[in-house]
């Protein structure tokens, strides 16, 4: 290279000094290596220094294009020398280490290098303390062939308190609530985020909660999180009942797919209107529950608010009365499935889930004593089940609390009106064991201007049951009339879907319930032949027609759809 460089280094009068001859610089190689290398260098630079203009860019584009040509056919090793961390004047070291530091130096290539360095940028970013995360590779010392030197630049948050405030509105409980929320970040230099909330529902939840989380504590490789609250929610109109806790959370574990918390919570049951039912006045008063709750949860879908595709699966179990707290030890377990399979016109998927659960209580005798009305399972309202992935709740198309055992409120005569008195009403109660089911069709709306909003349509149908086991309910359970008394919805709708939430506007209508009748009608269908059914009186809302052909007779059933009213009912002497 130097004696290529001698003929224009003569011609060129710039030069103060003639270059040495190619042999006296090999010479002194021999005696000084370091030196020839940095001559070396050098010269290379000053190589680089005389192509200017398109040759400078064509060169540069070509050891780029080498670089990735050899990245794409074979793996590089490299090793990292040491990581440099700039920018965090209030964030410790020590953090930020903790989170990417073994992830980086157990890479063995460039290309597992690269990959990690993306996972790293995830990592700090959801400590939610920084603006900015920038990492980049730089050369190692030159002494060091094969190592690298990973750079971390951090902008730390401009304004470490951040708080949110909205008007919240619930139609199934046709109420609106007014929330708030208020967040200290990074204030001791651990990623601690100190959070304090509050929420105001007009006849419904008030709440207030104030709580800590740590990404880091010392050793512990698991973020922490402790949270204390006071709430009240109001269920009279529903199941006669007004809840108040005051509690402790503490979360023990906290991964990509597991976490594990322990809560601790004082919880009081009052009946202001005097009017509960039986099973809601034998569980009024206070008790203690402490409950170990672990869950289970994988979601590769695409998108929380529209997938298209992928799946999820959540699995929670919960076992309560961990002290020995009168009527409060149970076991519960919930599942939920969800897929989501792309169709390939319009943009269409559909998305279909699977849920079920079930409670039982630990007490002596548990299969005759009775689980906590709070802790069971509840299903209606109109939140769609598509986008949450947090256990069975949602029936679109009934209302909050609307499927499953009722039971008739205590009469309290009225001194206005003498001896004449309304309708008490019914108390839901809720299951011990429900399923609940969905599929729904999503697809692009024609015109341009919505598919550019992302405001697209769904289709969908849902359906779901609830049934009680405890108090001696199992020896009545029967599957086929578990079955049979699936209460089911369909219905279309329009989304507007937004950063934080949807918006979305359908109409559905309930579908009637198989009445018990349909099950002595299929089978006759199935036997081909005719049955006896079941002696009874003439009841015009169903009535049966009978067509032969030859040996074989075929069974007509029409029934009258079954009103929303017309409910599972128990009934207590």
């Amino acid at each position: 290279m130097a004696s290529a460089a001698d003929p224009a280094a003569d011609q060129n009068p710039r030069d103060a000094e003639p270059r040495k001859p190619t042999n006296e610089v090999e010479a002194e190689a021999e005696v000084a290596e370091e030196e020839y290398e940095e001559d070396d260098y050098e010269e290379e630079d000053e190589e680089d220094e005389q192509l200017d203009g398109p040759a400078a860019s064509a060169a540069e584009q070509e050891k780029i294009r080498a670089v990735f040509q050899r990245l794409s056919s074979e793996q590089v090793g490299i090793r990292v020398h040491d990581v440099v961390i700039k920018g965090n004047s209030k964030t410790r070291d020590e953090l930020i280490e903790a989170e990417v530091l073994d992830l980086l130096r157990a890479a063995p290539t460039v290309q597992d290098l690269l990959r990690a360095a993306s996972v790293a940028t995830a990592r700090l970013r959801q400590l939610d303390v920084f603006d900015a995360v920038k990492i980049t590779l730089d050369a190692g010392p030159p002494e060091l062939p094969g190592t690298t030197n990973v750079v971390i630049e951090v902008v730390e948050a401009a304004n470490p308190v951040t708080g949110t405030a909205g008007v919240y509105s619930k139609p199934e409980a046709r109420s609106w609530s007014l929330e708030g929320s208020l967040k200290f970040k990074n204030l001791f230099g651990y990623g601690d985020i100190w959070d304090a909330s509050g929420a105001y529902g007009w006849d419904q939840t008030t709440e207030v909660g104030v709580g800590v989380s740590l990404p880091r504590f010392k050793s512990i490789p698991t973020p922490l999180m402790a949270w204390a609250s006071l709430s009240s929610q109001d269920w009279l109109k529903f199941s006669s009942y007004k809840e108040r806790l005051l509690g402790l959370s503490f979360g023990l574990l906290s991964t990509v797919n597991h976490d594990l918390s322990y809560n601790l919570t004082w919880r009081m049951l009052t009946d202001p209107s005097r009017a509960a039912s039986t099973s809601i006045r034998r569980q009024l008063g206070h008790n203690l529950l402490s409950a170990l709750k672990y869950t289970y949860k994988i979601d590769e879908r695409d998108s929380y608010l529209r997938p298209t595709k992928g799946y999820a699966f959540q699995s929670s179990s919960q076992v309560g009365g961990l002290w020995d707290s009168k009527g409060l030890k149970f076991f519960r377990q919930e599942f939920d499935v969800r897929g989501a399979v792309p169709l390939g016109f319009f943009n269409s998927a559909l998305n279909v889930g699977l849920g079920a659960g079930v409670i039982l209580p630990l007490a002596k005798g548990f299969m005759n004593s009775s689980s906590p009305v709070p802790d069971r399972f509840y299903l209606g309202g109109h939140s769609s089940p598509v986008c949450s992935l947090s256990g069975l709740s949602s029936l679109l198309g009934f209302r909050t609390r609307g499927i499953g055992p009722t039971e008739s409120r205590r009469l309290i005569p009225s001194e206005s009106d003498g001896d004449s008195s309304a309708a008490p009403g019914r108390d839901y109660l809720g299951g011990d064991l429900a399923v609940s089911a969905f599929a729904d069709l999503s697809f692009d709306l024609p015109l341009k201007l919505f598919r550019d909003a992302g405001i697209h349509g769904h289709a969908f149908l849902t359906a779901g049951n609830l049934v009680k086991l405890s108090e001696g309910e199992y020896k009545k359970f029967s599957f086929p009339e578990f079955r049979s008394t699936f209460r089911s919805t369909a219905g279309v709708g329009i989304i507007l879907p937004t950063k934080l939430f949807r918006v979305e506007a359908a109409s559905s209508v309930a579908l009637p319930a198989l009445p018990p009748v349909a099950a002595w009608c299929r089978s006759v269908i199935h036997s081909g032949r005719k049955a006896e059914g079941p002696k009874r009186k003439p009841n015009h809302n169903k009535r049966s027609r009978k067509a032969g052909n030859g040996d074989r007779s075929r069974t007509i059933c029409l029934a009258v759809p079954q009103r929303d009213d017309e409910e599972n009912h128990i009934d207590h002497a």
